[in-house]
């Protein structure tokens, strides 16, 4: 059943200054570009605020600096991005479940489940876990022996938790995560790799999303640690021994390297790579494809990204890389030799 809200139910509900007609009727959230009269648009980047002319929707999410730019009922918000995350999120609630445990479940001796926690086709729930208040266990998933898993989880299937790790409330977890797996702990001995057991958890905060085939792995000695309102995006490795800040955001496919700490409220970007034992500073953010090979001790902004361009040109860039160190041997040969002449100049004219 489509749900829908007058605009002055919205502005009930989540705030804002409501400008135009109140009644107006919302059922969903679009572009401007698509959006439809019963459809709620929003303008966050002032690139697009020539469709805000042309715009179909029956109403639009604006900032005070844009306020007056349309004559389209609106809700003016300090911040028209996040008013967009939390309509869309009345508008798009996940469907309800029903608390129980399907048949086809295996859950072990010993294990606490809540009355109220929902365990679909197929899960297994190992000897001794705990299951929290409202928890959704989706179909195929595996939590291990002794594992906790608090209220008002979402796992989706196929997710696995391995054993003793521990799960904080609201935990989103999706497809293919995987938490707890070992580290990745070797030692050479005579010639072979002999495996090192990893005998710590994982221990993850409340508010915390993994995203679909993340994988976390559990500490070698000390606990892994992801603290309350991270938010990892699809195909993220975390090594072990990692501490991630709370608040920190990660995009997809970055690796980060065993026992490196990362600070509160971090953002990385897409495919970046964080090598082990360091210390990342909070509030720092660091661009998509950058390699971090040191500790970053100050917050602010870091990059490496060496720019795409024409294959010729990169080709002959990257020779010239390839002699940099010789350049600069040169240059500072040159430097010194200039300083030398002009003192030889001014001895002269003296």
């Amino acid at each position: 059943m489509t749900v829908s809200y007058r605009l002055s139910e919205i502005a009930a509900q989540l705030g804002g200054r409501m400008l135009g007609d109140a009644e107006v009727r919302i059922s969903q959230i679009a572009t401007l570009e698509a959006a439809q009269p019963d459809q709620i648009s929003f303008l966050t980047n002032s690139k697009y605020r020539a469709q805000l002319a042309s715009t179909r929707a029956g109403a639009v999410i604006l900032g005070e600096a844009d306020a007056d730019a349309t004559e389209l009922p609106r809700i003016i918000s300090d911040n028209p991005y996040a008013y967009f995350a939390k309509v869309s999120a009345l508008l798009n609630s996940l469907p309800e479940t029903k608390p129980g445990i399907h048949p086809s479940a295996v859950i072990g001796a010993g294990a606490k489940i809540d009355a109220t926690a929902s365990i679909a086709a197929t899960a297994v729930i190992g000897e001794g876990a705990t299951i929290g208040a409202f928890s959704v266990i989706g179909a195929g998933c595996y939590i291990g022996e002794n594992a906790v898993v608090g209220s008002h989880a979402r796992l989706y299937p196929r997710v696995v938790i391995y054993h003793d790790c521990l799960i904080g409330d609201n935990l989103i977890a999706h497809s293919g995560a995987v938490i707890g797996s070992d580290g990745f702990g070797i030692a050479m001995d005579e010639g072979h790799w002999i495996k090192i057991p990893q005998i710590g958890r994982v221990v993850i905060g409340n508010d915390v999303e993994i995203g679909a085939n993340t994988t976390i792995d559990r500490g070698a000695l000390d606990d892994t640690v992801i603290e309350d309102g991270v938010k990892l995006d699809n195909q993220i490795q975390v090594a072990h021994n990692v501490r991630i800040g709370a608040h920190t955001a990660i995009a997809g496919c970055v690796g980060i390297a065993g026992s490196t700490t990362i600070g509160r409220y971090c953002l990385i970007g897409g495919s970046a790579g964080i090598l082990g034992h360091l210390q990342i500073a909070d509030h720092v953010e660091i661009a998509a494809f950058t390699l971090i090979g040191k500790s970053i001790r100050e917050a602010g902004s870091y990059a490496a990204i060496f720019p795409f361009a024409k294959t010729e040109d990169w080709r002959k860039n990257t020779v010239h890389l390839r002699h940099l160190d010789d350049l600069v041997k040169r240059v500072k040969t040159l430097e010194q030799q200039l300083e030398s002449l002009s003192v030889k100049l001014l001895k002269r004219e003296s």
